[in-house]
């Protein structure tokens, strides 16, 4: 396997893990393992082995399906949405949005350029939530060295505490008052769909104030053109059509995708 396969395939399944993520509880969880170790006296009980699931008819014979295969085919459809709920997407793609709007380039970059950067800049951020989730967890419990339950509990620690260090304690409130399970003593006892709440609702407001900072030296220019335009009489004339170059320019001049790529990076909390 190559250098760059092996990071790829650990991203990959770390983001299926993420994906049911969005379904599972904590609770489910307990009900996959066994609830107590076998102790020395004790053989261990045989796993039960999950049903397999008809799910179509060839030839007069019903072709069934592992439902392992099933909850992994479904947790795979979850994935956009493990995306924008568990990691950093959500604020470096409403920033670049906005930014291409304060620019007034239209669709220039395309939204398929927007995307392929935003994922690169979130697999480098959420790489080492990533790698200590893969570390913690899912290597151990794929070389049988960890129960289910372990696994599954230290595995979602990382992205827990990545979340915890991003969430506004004001949201979190809000939404421990709207489930009725608040307050909590330590951030072990957030439930995780307050906690998925609070995080969106936190990086929803951080991505916009990022981005009224970036919006104002551009409605600056805009403001000058316009003005020089109205003194000029050339009242017919489009400030936006004579803004655009110049913003363009002092975007180049001041290396500004350096800059924002950066400042989002170095935005997020615990990373």
């Amino acid at each position: 396997m190559t250098g760059w396969t092996t990071p790829l395939l650990r991203l990959l399944m770390l983001a299926m893990l993420a994906a049911t993520l969005m379904l599972a509880s904590p609770e489910a969880a307990a009900q996959a393992a066994p609830a107590t170790a076998p102790t020395a006296q004790q053989a261990p009980a045989p796993m039960p082995s999950l049903p397999d699931v008809t799910v179509g008819n060839v030839g007069g014979e019903d072709v069934s399906l592992p439902l392992q295969v099933l909850l992994l085919m479904t947790g795979i459809t979850l994935l956009p949405a493990a995306l924008l709920g568990l990691t950093a997407f959500t604020r470096i793609i409403i920033v670049l949005g906005l930014l291409r709007q304060a620019l007034g380039t239209g669709q220039t970059p395309s939204n398929q350029v927007l995307l392929a950067l935003a994922l690169f800049l979130t697999a480098m951020v959420m790489m080492p939530v990533f790698d200590q989730a893969w570390a913690a967890g899912i290597s151990p419990y794929l070389n049988d060295e960890m129960d289910f339950r372990s696994a599954w509990t230290a595995s979602i620690e990382p992205f827990r505490g990545f979340m915890l260090a991003q969430v506004r304690e004001n949201d979190l409130m809000t939404f421990a008052g709207l489930s009725n399970s608040g307050p909590y003593a330590t951030p072990a006892d957030v439930p995780f769909s307050v906690l998925a709440a609070s995080f969106l609702t936190s990086e929803l407001k951080t991505a916009f104030e990022i981005a009224f900072l970036i919006y104002i030296p551009f409605v600056i220019i805009d403001l000058v053109v316009a003005s020089v335009l109205m003194s000029m009489g050339m009242m017919m004339l489009s400030p936006m059509l004579i803004s655009a170059p110049f913003k363009i320019l002092l975007f180049v001049l001041v290396d500004g995708w350096i800059l924002v790529v950066g400042s989002l990076a170095a935005s997020f909390n615990g990373v």
